[in-house]
């Protein structure tokens, strides 16, 4: 089952050739995987204050298939591909009218309040397969 976040480019998010540029694909899959997992049910700020985990990227692979232009309509999905102890790992791609024009694995990690590598809950490991 994948998530999907709908946006529209805005002039902001072109370069001066009026494609999207580069960095704002990491910012369209950020917001992303924001709504997927507050669609989840899980408040981010509830999490950090009453687990005091928090969650950090460590790693991206990128590919970069097809320009996004001006005005087009995106869709970022995202899946899960796994879930461990401290870290999960997601699949995300940004399409327009289903042609893939971009595609990344992320990895991220729970963090705690001190910046150490903190357990997930059984509860919130769940909730995220």
């Amino acid at each position: 089952m994948s998530h999907v976040f709908s946006l529209r480019v805005y002039y902001e998010d072109t370069d001066l050739a009026g494609i999207v540029y580069y960095a704002n694909y990491l910012k369209f899959i950020e917001r992303a995987r924001t709504e997927w997992v507050r669609e989840l049910g899980i408040d981010q700020a509830r999490l950090k204050a009453q687990e005091g985990i928090v969650f950090a990227v460590r790693r991206v692979e990128a590919d970069y298939l097809a320009p996004a232009r001006f005005d087009d309509r995106l869709e970022v999905r995202t899946e899960t591909e796994s879930v461990g102890g401290a870290r999960l790992v997601l699949r995300q791609e940004v399409l327009r009218d289903g042609e893939r024009l971009f595609a990344a694995v992320v990895t991220l990690v729970a963090l705690s309040a001190a910046g150490q590598v903190a357990r997930l809950p059984a509860g919130l490991r769940r909730q995220l397969r």
